[in-house]
């Protein structure tokens, strides 16, 4: 799962490089617009399997570790949760001011690549994805009415800690009442990394309950 996961991954990459050469970057918009639709079925998949910034995010943590870049702060600036929302009100602001008064296109989404790039150098990936991405706060409200998504079977889990570590999003917790991991939806990319390295295999695709984090209970 993991490789057919990566080969998703670059073949929309390749797209979007595609798009936006031609000068097409309305059309990928319309693939974000489709994607919140399909979100309310199958949850973040844009983000987990679309976005061209997760997928450059991925091999810039990567390297952000190797050279010991990383830390586990968050900026102040960032921590009341807003600047997600008024990046994306100031995006679609910015595009529009362009296009009507000054006739041109302004490549926002190329900003937002590198911007995603320079902030995972320094922080975790859930930083920007949770903080900072225009285009996340409406993929967390469709996300989490989805009605399917990755869910915790409670029984089985042995409270490790492990599917935490791999979370791009940081959308799985282990409760310190029971010692036992949730998912929220919202949040999460439904990426599979946490099924892939859950040693009880205890977490997997499945029906979600709407609004609620997904644990269920066998």
């Amino acid at each position: 799962m993991k490789y057919l996961t990566r080969l998703i991954q670059i073949i929309f990459f390749l797209l979007f490089v595609f798009l936006i050469q031609r000068g097409k970057m309305l059309l990928w918009l319309a693939i974000y617009a489709i994607s919140l639709l399909l979100a309310l079925v199958f949850g973040r998949i844009y983000c987990g399997y679309i976005c061209p910034m997760n997928t450059l995010m991925i091999p810039t943590e990567w390297l952000s570790k190797k050279l010991n870049l990383q830390t586990d702060r968050t900026p102040k600036w960032l921590q009341s949760g807003k600047v997600a929302w008024i990046s994306m009100f100031v995006s679609i602001a910015l595009m529009l001011f362009a296009k009507r008064v000054l006739n041109k296109n302004i490549p926002i989404l190329l900003i937002w690549l590198f911007i995603s790039v320079i902030i995972t150098l320094r922080y975790k990936p859930s930083i920007f994805h949770n903080l900072l991405c225009p285009f996340g706060p409406l993929q967390k409200i469709f996300g989490k009415l989805s009605l399917f998504s990755e869910v915790v079977y409670t029984d089985g889990c042995i409270g490790c800690k492990k599917c935490e570590g791999v979370c791009p999003s940081n959308a799985i917790s282990v409760k310190s009442e029971d010692k036992k991991a949730v998912i929220d939806t919202g949040k999460c990319f439904q990426c599979t990394n946490c099924s892939q390295i859950c040693p009880s295999d205890t977490i997997h695709y499945s029906r979600n309950k709407k609004g609620k984090t997904s644990t269920v209970n066998i």
